[in-house]
């Protein structure tokens, strides 16, 4: 009886809190470093968020980077850097709730501000709109998927991603109704199902956050390109600033980019 008491208390502290436990924002507002443009975007539910945007001069193609679960804008500035470095122009998404906007995150909410960040760019000048191409981070890997579903990019990569999410909750929570409690399913291998664009797969084999075997089951239900970053766990450098990583995702996005 004790037991039974317990995990239902679980299952209700689970279902109450899941998004506080899923989604884990930096909320302060980053200053904006002299080599990136801030610029602004309003969604479709009247939220005006601020990203970052990194040009180059004639770029390979414009990324977007769609982060994971943490931090905000200011922490992927290096990785986008190493993007511009090769010839990339990046727009540093941060979505609700993230890095100073406003309202709370969820995946519908996620979704929308993909759209809006999409269709800023579309409308820029300097931006060639068959060449913008999605850079999702873990769960920002259910967010590009997403919007691939909506708006196909010209190339779209995966890093550390799941077939949806309630399989990463299972493998941390194996005793507790994940599937039945979730209400974000990120579901990746579905949103891809009538994807055509190329598709990199990027996992560390360490990986003990979205276990390994997780992201290679995206790639092989996408019939995706497969990188695996030897001794690299989910938050290490090598799957951020890595030379290898950011190589793989240069080489990858010159043979997929029109």
């Amino acid at each position: 009886m004790v037991a039974v008491a317990v995990w239902l208390a679980l299952v209700v502290l689970a279902a109450v809190f899941q998004r506080q436990l899923i989604y884990l924002p930096s909320v302060a507002s980053p200053t904006p470093p002299s080599d990136v443009e801030e610029v602004a975007f309003t969604t479709d539910d009247g939220l005006q968020l601020a990203a970052w945007f990194l040009p180059v001069d004639d770029p390979v193609s414009t990324v977007i980077v769609f982060p994971g679960n943490a931090g905000n804008r200011e922490q992927r500035l290096p990785m986008a850097r190493g993007l511009t470095s090769r010839g990339h122009a990046v727009l540093l998404v941060d979505y609700r709730g993230y890095g100073g906007n406003p309202g709370s995150p969820s995946e519908d909410g996620l979704l929308r501000d993909a759209v809006a960040a999409r269709d800023h760019l579309a409308t820029r000048s300097d931006v060639e709109e068959a060449s913008i191409a999605y850079l999702g981070e873990s769960i920002g890997a259910g967010v590009a998927a997403g919007l691939a579903a909506r708006a196909q990019p010209a190339a779209l990569v995966l890093r550390s991603p799941f077939p949806e999410l309630a399989d990463v909750g299972r493998s941390v929570y194996p005793f507790l109704p994940i599937r039945t409690l979730l209400r974000d399913r990120y579901p990746v291998v579905e949103d891809l199902a009538t994807n055509d664009a190329p598709v990199l797969v990027v996992a560390g084999d360490a990986d003990r956050i979205v276990p390994t075997r997780l992201s290679r089951q995206v790639a092989d239900a996408v019939d995706a390109e497969l990188i695996e970053i030897e001794g690299a766990g989910h938050n290490d450098a090598a799957l951020f600033t890595g030379d290898r990583y950011l190589d793989e995702v240069d080489a990858f996005l010159r043979a997929s980019v029109p």
